[in-house]
């Protein structure tokens, strides 16, 4: 397999993982209940996410733009869960 190829295959990953937590985002925003979302998963997941951003920093991987954007929507979506129960 060649490197375009497996960055090809990093990004389409980056988008559809980082995509899918805008809808989450915008439910959140849109309806403020956060009842049914795990207060414990999204403060594990941010902390995974804050790791993934120094680790591509470190490497200079470009996995850290999409970790920085994942990261914002899932520290709105923590702290919505802080904020609404």
């Amino acid at each position: 397999m060649t490197n375009q190829s497996i960055e090809l295959i990093g990004t389409i990953a980056a988008v559809c993982t980082t995509f899918c937590f805008s809808f989450q985002c915008f439910k959140v925003y849109k309806t403020k209940s956060t009842k049914d979302i795990s207060l414990i998963m999204y403060l594990v997941f941010t902390i995974g996410t804050g790791n993934w951003i120094a680790y591509g920093y470190f490497l200079s991987d470009p996995i850290f733009y999409s970790n920085i954007i994942t990261t914002a929507l899932s520290i709105y979506i923590l702290s919505a869960k802080i904020k609404y129960g």
